[in-house]
């Protein structure tokens, strides 16, 4: 399947701005969400943030816990919507 311009995969790669909480973690250029997702699970996996009994379950330390609204822990399908609310399109 071809990817066609404005398409899904365009507007995923197409730079956006991470506000300040999420710059925390991912820096503070505009960049794809591609990108932003994998450096956020760069710094989870970095620092040993997955549940080891539930891999499913992110825990939060400092930087991640204002990016999950101050919850201690999330479940990684709800990351995406968490991380989204960060993102100045």
């Amino acid at each position: 399947m071809a990817n066609k311009p404005g398409g899904r995969s365009g507007a995923l790669m197409r730079p956006v701005q991470p506000d300040d909480t999420l710059a925390a973690i991912v820096g503070s250029n505009p960049q794809p969400r591609t990108e932003i997702t994998k450096k956020v699970w760069d710094h989870i996996k970095a620092n040993d943030l997955q549940d080891p009994k539930n891999r499913r379950v992110i825990r939060a330390d400092a930087k991640l816990r204002p990016l999950f609204d101050g919850e201690s822990e999330v479940d990684m399908f709800e990351l995406t919507r968490k991380v989204n609310k960060h993102i100045k399109s």
